[in-house]
């Protein structure tokens, strides 16, 4: 993208003169002028949602919206570099571990090259007299405290050096670039 869409915000004050457009006849130069600015402002309003983050957390892939520098030559596209879709996954992790570390798989199909861009998540202890949530990783100035987030081709882990089983509801959230 151009430097142009920096923060990709539409302009709000577009203002078409309604009884204007009813009088003017179809086949005049001021009408085509109004349709060729009606396509770029659709085009722009394109561009701008296309290129925005979506915020939804599915369970299942879904593309962010977010792109990533190219760092490979399209050859679909003439030999020039193309920007790399990020996709978005959440996994309900369940319980986490007594001073252990758990897998759980995340099902995600992954080919050479892929990349992971952020992995992170929250665990929960919802029978705790108020509600207690930890961040995933957490880090702790108590070593034993530390939770540690890690995933690789096939699964996440979580490895916890105290007894966590308290926290039973966990979501990690793995977003990543397939090549």
């Amino acid at each position: 993208m151009d430097d142009i869409y920096e923060g990709l915000f539409l302009p709000t004050t577009q203002v078409w003169d309604v009884d204007e457009i009813y009088g003017t006849d179809v086949n005049s130069r001021e009408f085509k002028e109004l349709i060729i600015r009606l396509y770029q402002q659709l085009n722009l309003v394109a561009l701008t949602v296309n290129a925005k983050e979506s915020a939804l957390y599915e369970t299942s892939e879904f593309v962010t919206g977010q792109t990533f520098f190219p760092d490979v030559v399209d050859s679909t596209a003439e030999g020039e570099a193309s920007r790399r879709p990020v996709f978005r996954k959440v996994i309900n992790f369940g319980v986490l571990p007594n001073t252990a570390a758990k897998n759980v798989a995340h099902g995600i199909t992954f080919t050479p090259g892929a990349k992971f861009t952020r992995i992170y998540g929250v665990a929960t202890d919802p029978t705790y007299g108020a509600l207690v949530a930890l961040p995933l990783p957490y880090a702790s100035p108590t070593l034993v405290n530390n939770i540690e987030l890690n995933v690789n081709n096939a699964n996440i882990t979580v490895t916890t050096g105290s007894n966590r089983t308290a926290y039973t509801v966990c979501y990690v959230v793995v977003e990543y670039i397939s090549a």
